[in-house]
């Protein structure tokens, strides 16, 4: 296994279980499993606990693939962190959409489908940042 695989792994599993825990966390002991009205919106629990777990782990996840997965890229870091939230937006934006299908449509606990959506992204995930936000430039070849 190629070392930046390993470091994408192991810090991007540490940081899926920093959201997962938060998430149960906001669900379960913030929310208490009760819809959160803010009087001009309301957000099911799932989803208020899915943002709440969201405003720890996309900096925690910036800074550890920045400085530990994908170091070695020569991208500043204004342009990385503007194609970080690219990419995490349409990660935000799959959770949301497969949890949403899962809790109310097929009946998963909330809990269940965040991990069920999270394994489904995850792939997605790791190539858009090594490929796209943590780009890498190809040297050039002397013939």
């Amino acid at each position: 296994m190629p070392l930046q695989t390993f470091r994408y792994a192991a810090c991007g599993g540490s940081n899926m279980v920093l959201d997962i825990l938060l998430f149960y966390v906001s669900y379960h002991y913030i929310l208490h499993e009760r819809i959160l009205d803010l009087g001009f919106i309301a957000f099911a629990p799932y989803t208020a606990a899915l943002g709440m777990a969201f405003c720890v782990s996309f900096p925690v996840g910036f800074l550890l693939s920045k400085y530990i997965v994908f170091s070695s890229s020569e991208l500043r870091g204004r342009i990385q962190l503007f194609r970080y939230i690219l990419v995490v937006a349409i990660n935000l934006f799959l959770n949301y959409s497969f949890l949403k299908i899962m809790v109310e449509y097929m009946f998963f606990y909330p809990t269940v489908a965040r991990i069920f959506a999270t394994a489904i992204i995850v792939t997605f995930s790791y190539l858009s940042q090594k490929h796209f936000t943590f780009k890498e430039r190809k040297e050039s070849h002397e013939l």
